[in-house]
């Protein structure tokens, strides 16, 4: 079965390098499958979770935003922050989740509206990586 090399990087150093059968990704202009060969093509991800194929085997990855750039045998996703499975701090996913619900029901300006809104996908995302 044919791979593609898949790097996932963050202002903060590599966070996963390896072979997959196949990425999907949640680029802001729908999901987006990619197998080895695709055509090449940059995309702007949104918070999500990239998914990586390998062998009948899954794996997630959560991302927050970033770009996704396919060649067609490298995958690149370099993102503001990257985190695995087994990197998230659950307990900390939760705080997060419940100080950006908290901002949200209080009445303030739009600024703050918006960075809880961005703090509570972030959230939501990485407790759903963490479950699956």
């Amino acid at each position: 079965m044919k791979t593609l090399t898949v790097s996932v990087v963050t202002p903060d150093g590599p966070v996963l390098e390896d072979a997959f059968e196949m990425v999907s990704a949640k680029a802001e202009s729908g999901e987006l499958g990619i197998l080895p060969g695709h055509i090449p093509m940059v995309a702007p991800l949104t918070i999500s979770a990239v998914r990586l194929k390998k062998e009948g085997n899954s794996e997630r990855i959560a991302v927050s935003g970033g770009f996704l750039e396919v060649r067609p045998d490298k995958v690149t996703i370099l993102a503001q922050s990257a985190e695995l499975p087994s990197d998230i701090d659950i307990e900390r996913a939760r705080k997060a989740k419940e100080r950006a619900e908290r901002r949200l029901q209080s009445k303030q300006d739009d600024t703050d509206f918006k960075r809880a809104e961005y703090a509570l996908k972030r959230a939501i995302n990485r407790l759903d990586v963490y479950g699956k």
